[in-house]
């Protein structure tokens, strides 16, 4: 059973966001939002990899659009991305790749922005109804 019209609505739009951030680390286009760290060095061959992790992204994403049953698994993706991008944002690997004028602040801008997504996406989750037997 699908998700409800809000709901499918905001994993289709997280779907072209993840496809749209996959093409810009696919073709090294380095702008905010579309490229979380936009501003550090960088690799090409480690922007295709995760380019391609992107995909599974929208992959997952599409189907929970599709298939409630999938919702929680979304809900993992989502909050492990946020946790996972707070302590890139806290580590020293990356204070080590910053010049004396960068901050983190807007890597904590786009985690927020994120954080609030897979808020929304929980709330309305938890909103969902419950599969009868």
């Amino acid at each position: 059973m699908a998700p409800q019209p809000l709901l499918r609505t905001m994993l289709f739009l997280l779907v072209l966001f993840f496809l749209a951030m996959g093409s810009a680390h696919f073709l090294g286009v380095k702008w905010p939002v579309l490229f979380i760290y936009y501003d550090t060095p960088f690799y090409g061959y480690q922007d295709r990899i995760i380019s391609f992790t992107l995909v599974t992204y929208a992959a997952l994403y599409w189907a929970a659009a599709f298939h409630r049953v999938i919702l929680p698994f979304v809900l993992i993706s989502a909050w492990s991305t946020v946790l996972g991008l707070a302590y890139v944002n806290i580590s020293q690997d990356l204070a080590d790749v910053l010049t004396a004028d960068q901050d983190t602040m807007v890597y904590w801008l786009q985690t927020g922005a994120l954080a609030v997504a897979a808020i929304i996406l929980t709330i309305l989750t938890l909103r969902e109804p419950r599969a009868t037997p």
